[in-house]
C-alpha cells in the first residue's frame, strides 16, 4: 500500500509532499519534496491508496449562508449575532469534534489565515476530480481525506512543542516522531528536510494519517453529521497510538 501526505500552502513554494510505501516488514518514506504545484501533487499521489491533505476541505455551513445573506442585503440572523453566533460562523462541526477529542481547536477557515490556502485546496480537489478521482469532502468514499497533523500528534502523544518556529525544537520533534515509528525508514536527506522545515515534517505526518485512514484506524464521521461533512469537510483523526500502524504488527494481527 502507498499513501501520500500533502502539507498544503497558498503557494507551491511551501507545499510539501510525502509518499510512504507500506510493506509487510515496515514502511519507507520514498518521496519527500518541498515546492509543488497542483499538477505535481496529483502526479506524486498517483497510485496511492489514500491522500491526506492538511487543509480545510470546506467552510462552515452557517458562514456560507451568512455571507450569501449579507450579499443580498439581509441582516444577520439573530442566532448568529454576538460572540456565540460568531463562533458558529468561525468553526466547522469537525473542528468542534477535534476540540472535544483532543482539547485542541483547529484554526478557523473563516476568520484565520487559512482562507487563501483553502481556496487553493478547492483548486487542488478540482484537479484531482479532473484526473478521475472521487472527491468526497467527508472522506467516507474515494481516497482523498482531510487531515490535521497537530491533532494526530497529540493523539499519538508525540512531543513536538515549538517545532513550527524553532529549529532546535524541529530537530527534537523529528527525533520523537521517528522514535515513535521505528518501523518507518527515512533517509538522512529526508530527515534533514524534516528538521529544516515544518512543511515536510507535516507532510510526513499527513501520509501516516492517510495510512491510518486506509487501515480503518480513524474516527468515522458520525451518521448525524454525514450530510454536513460532505459540504464542510471532515478531519480524519487516528483512533489509537502510532505503534498500531506498524505494518508488521498489522500483518501479525491479520494472520492471527
Amino acid at each position: 500500500m502507498i499513501t501520500t501526505g500533502v502539507d498544503l500552502a497558498a503557494q507551491p513554494a511551501r507545499t510539501a509532499v510525502a509518499v510512504v510505501d507500506w510493506r509487510a516488514a515496515g514502511a519507507e518514506l520514498t518521496t519527500l519534496r518541498l515546492g509543488n504545484t497542483d499538477d505535481e501533487v496529483v502526479r506524486l499521489a498517483h497510485g496511492s491508496a489514500r491522500v491526506g491533505i492538511d487543509c480545510a476541505f470546506g467552510w462552515p455551513d452557517e458562514f456560507v449562508a451568512y455571507v450569501a445573506a449579507h450579499t443580498r442585503g439581509e441582516p444577520p440572523h439573530p442566532d448568529l449575532r454576538g460572540i456565540t453566533g460568531r463562533r458558529r460562523l468561525a468553526y466547522r462541526e469537525t473542528d468542534r469534534a477535534i476540540q472535544s477529542r483532543t482539547g485542541r481547536l483547529p484554526l478557523s477557515v473563516s476568520t484565520d489565515r487559512l482562507g487563501l490556502t483553502a481556496m487553493r485546496c478547492a483548486d487542488l480537489l478540482a484537479a484531482f476530480a479532473d484526473a478521475g478521482d472521487t472527491v468526497d469532502r467527508s472522506g467516507a468514499t474515494g481516497r482523498l481525506v482531510e487531515v490535521y497533523p497537530a491533532a494526530a500528534l497529540r493523539t499519538w502523544r508525540v512531543d513536538v512543542a515549538g517545532y513550527k518556529t524553532d529549529a532546535a525544537a524541529r530537530v527534537r520533534a523529528t527525533a520523537n516522531l521517528l522514535a515513535a515509528a521505528p518501523w518507518l525508514t527515512v533517509s538522512p536527506e529526508q530527515r534533514g528536510l524534516m528538521e529544516a522545515s515544518d512543511d515536510p515534517f507535516d507532510a510526513v505526518v499527513a501520509a501516516l494519517i492517510a495510512g491510518a485512514h486506509a487501515q480503518g484506524a480513524t474516527h468515522p464521521v458520525p451518521p448525524a453529521e454525514a450530510d454536513r461533512a460532505r459540504r464542510e469537510g471532515w478531519i480524519a483523526l487516528p483512533t489509537g497510538p502510532l505503534a498500531d500502524l506498524d505494518p508488521a504488527r498489522t500483518a501479525a494481527s491479520t494472520a492471527g
